[in-house]
């Protein structure tokens, strides 16, 4: 790739050709691995934290080893189940998005294996725009929420109705939107 194309894409936030082409490189070579594990390469191939757990009590160890090494002193977090994670482990929130959060721990609505990009709705972050989230998301999700691809997410998001403002996110930077470059996104997924 040229300088100038490097430069050009730096500056427009558009990820490089290069980086593209791996990326397809590694999915092609992953098409007929189990979803799980080909979701989770990709995703730490765009920049993403993965993190297995096995059980609720794993996630909870993780999460607190996160909010920890990333000195997180102010969540937001509007999902009663997930706010009973960080009761547990007395981690302050606010349910309402502010400019003191530095970390947002959410939902999601699909992991899709295909590019290992996380599906956001409005279910997951409410009406905030995902540019606005904090610079650090730690996502919690199960196993059953892989799927194949973009259709198949959106197939069951058609059955399933009501799901509005649909976004997706991988690694280290927003697809869809213009998010923050400088995301840091953590998943932990939890065995069904």
């Amino acid at each position: 790739m040229s300088l100038f194309k490097k430069i050009v894409s730096k500056l427009t936030n558009q990820p490089e050709e290069e980086d593209k082409q791996s990326l397809e490189k590694l999915g092609d070579s992953l098409k007929n691995a189990d979803l799980d594990y080909k979701f989770a390469q990709l995703f730490t191939h765009s920049g993403g934290f993965f993190n297995y757990c096995a059980d609720e009590a794993e996630a909870l160890q993780t999460l607190n080893q996160i909010i920890k090494i990333e000195a997180v002193d102010n969540l937001f977090c509007w999902d009663k189940e997930l706010q009973s994670f960080l009761n547990v482990i007395k981690s302050p929130y606010t349910s309402e998005l502010v400019s003191s959060n530095d970390a947002a721990f959410i939902s999601c609505e699909y992991l899709i294996a295909y590019d290992g990009r996380v599906m956001l709705s409005h279910n997951n972050i409410l009406h905030y725009h995902s540019s606005r989230l904090p610079d650090k998301i730690i996502i919690m999700a199960n196993v059953s929420q892989i799927v194949n691809n973009l259709n198949d997410a959106m197939g069951k998001i058609k059955r399933n109705g009501n799901i509005k403002n649909l976004t997706s996110i991988s690694g280290s930077q927003s697809k869809l939107d213009n998010s923050n470059i400088n995301t840091k996104l953590f998943l932990l997924l939890l065995e069904d």
